[in-house]
């Protein structure tokens, strides 16, 4: 029933809570996060990591401890693991072959950061015809001089409905095949 659905989670690496300030509501994202990895599992729907990479000597090097996916939400041997240099998940990366090669066409989105890689791959998987679902309370970012994360999360969760649909992580009832 859900073979054609995968959960994508953007750079949630262990960097992005080590920097300070860390991530907003970090561990509570982790949760979140977490409870949806065992919600997709159970259904068997495919889990997309993607990770960041930055150049050497930042915080996202590729192999530096900070680049790793954080631990609490390690992916298996089944999961698919994406790399990326800029904030498109699809843009020279892979993505886009793993998805086709397992028929995927729903794309559930969650990570960081809210305003730029989080939006970016909402906005591109659209226009790619994916059926884009935005987990609106599993993304998250920081403060800046403008805006807070709360509004900032809150603008782009108005923003994006006019690409993806848009809903909480406690309504999602993927079922066991």
């Amino acid at each position: 029933m859900y073979n054609d659905t995968a959960l994508l989670i953007i750079d949630v690496q262990a960097g992005m809570f080590s920097e300070s300030p860390p991530v907003h509501q970090g561990e509570l994202l982790i949760s979140t996060i977490n409870k949806l990895i065992r919600k997709a599992r159970d259904a068997d729907i495919q889990i997309v990591y993607v990770q960041h990479n930055e150049s050497k000597g930042k915080l996202l090097e590729h192999g530096a401890k900070g680049w790793e996916i954080h631990p609490e939400i390690a992916p298996s041997e089944q999961d698919v693991k994406i790399q990326k240099y800029t904030p498109d998940s699809f843009h020279n990366t892979n993505l886009q072959a793993e998805l086709d090669l397992r028929e995927i066409k729903k794309l559930y989105i969650t990570g960081i950061q809210s305003e730029v890689c989080v939006d970016t791959t909402c906005r591109r998987a659209f226009s790619l015809g994916y059926e884009v679902t935005l987990i609106k309370d599993a993304h998250s970012t920081w403060d800046t001089n403008i805006l807070n994360a709360v509004q900032i999360i809150e603008h782009h969760n108005s923003v994006l409905t006019w690409f993806a649909k848009l809903t909480n992580s406690s309504d999602i009832h993927w079922l066991a095949k």
